[in-house]
């Protein structure tokens, strides 16, 4: 399959008011809070879930605030499994359908919907790797059907784009990882890949997570975690 570069980075918590606001407080423009519509399985409609989001929209990816809303709702994607902090990263392309990473399974071809602004619905396909493969986070793959909607937009502390992602992995984990990514993004084993205009880094460290993510801009560079 086709890479074309990042697609979103998921921050999960259970106070989305509260990481919007901090976001805010970075000097980030966050978008309006929407609810997520998702399916449970390829081909099913998408459901009223118990998840909602809201963005910062950067000119090559964009960072989703996800937060957990309703218990009483469905839980489609699973996300009350996920814990809270940086735990998602989706890859875009072109055609979610052609995903394919020998070894790994996956959930086949989801499909998502929601709201935004000026009464639009947002759609998008994607697959997610079977978390059983991937100590580090949630990972998947992502296909835009609506890419206007998600255009980067002007942020008071100059942010245009995404730089990095980091990943840490223990040295029981590392080779594994490294060997992972290498076969989803179709290039050499390496620690350092080009994914798009931004990289992907995996370094050693104490434990297996997704790290960090590098956001640059006019005078700009700030690392994210969470």
């Amino acid at each position: 399959m086709t890479i074309t570069g990042f697609h979103h980075m998921g921050v999960v918590t259970r106070d989305l008011d509260g990481l919007a606001a901090r976001y805010a407080a970075l000097g980030f423009t966050v978008s309006p809070r929407s609810r997520h519509l998702l399916s449970a399985s390829p081909g099913s409609p998408p459901m009223p879930s118990c998840t909602a989001n809201q963005c910062v929209y950067l000119g090559n990816a964009y960072i989703e605030l996800l937060g957990i809303v309703d218990d009483t709702a469905p839980d489609p994607w699973h996300a009350r499994e996920m814990g809270t902090g940086f735990r998602i990263l989706n890859f875009e392309t072109p055609d979610a359908a052609a995903l394919s990473v020998p070894g790994i399974p996956a959930s086949g071809v989801l499909d998502l919907e929601r709201n935004v602004e000026g009464g639009r619905t947002l759609r998008a396909r994607a697959v997610h790797l079977d978390p059983r493969s991937t100590p580090e986070g949630y990972i998947g793959v992502a296909q835009h059907l609506t890419r206007e909607y998600t255009r980067g937009v002007e942020h008071p502390n100059g942010a245009r784009s995404l730089a990095t992602v980091r990943i840490s992995a223990t040295d029981a984990d590392f080779d594994a990882i490294v060997d992972r990514y290498a076969r989803l993004l179709g290039v050499a084993g390496a620690s350092v890949f080009t994914v798009g205009d931004a990289r992907l880094e995996i370094v050693r460290g104490p434990v297996t997570r997704l790290e960090s993510m590098t956001v640059v801009g006019d005078s700009l560079s700030l690392d994210i975690t969470s």
